[in-house]
Order: structure tokens, then C-alpha cells, then sequence
């Protein structure tokens, strides 16, 4: 089964190798046919603490590293 990989911006590294990004989706509401935004904070793996607040990232499930900490930040691409 594939990893899932959401994009989402950095609102937070303030923690050691970690940074909570948010997750915003968008999708149209089934009864009143408006697109409604909904917005999710993760809190991802970043080993070098290479990402800054407002920074966009993508990130990938991984396995259990603390108690809210279950995604991984994927490199940045050239």
C-alpha cells in the first residue's frame, strides 16, 4: 500500500527535528455546492531542521516517532 504525501506550509519549527505544517484542503460541500476549506495541522520528522515558518513542504507517512509525530519531510526538490 502506498505512503500518503500531503503539501501543506510550516507554521511551526520550534521544536528539535520537528515542524507542524498545515494541511489545507478544499473540497464542494454536498448541500449547499460551495467550496469549503478545511485545514489540518501535522507534526513531521525534519532531521536537519533545514525548513523555516512559512516554507512549502511535502510530507509522507512514516512509522510512530513520538506521540503526535507520524510524518516525515520529503527532501526539497532541486
Amino acid at each position: 500500500m502506498p505512503k500518503r504525501v500531503l503539501q501543506g506550509t510550516v507554521v511551526s519549527d520550534k521544536n528539535d527535528k520537528t515542524i507542524v505544517v498545515e494541511v489545507e484542503r478544499r473540497f464542494i460541500h454536498p448541500l449547499l455546492k460551495k467550496t469549503v476549506r478545511r485545514s489540518k495541522k501535522y507534526h513531521a520528522h525534519d532531521e536537519a531542521n533545514s525548513f523555516k515558518v512559512g516554507d512549502q513542504v511535502r510530507i509522507e507517512e512514516g512509522r510512530p516517532m513520538s506521540k503526535l509525530k507520524r510524518w516525515v519531510v520529503l527532501p526539497k526538490s532541486p
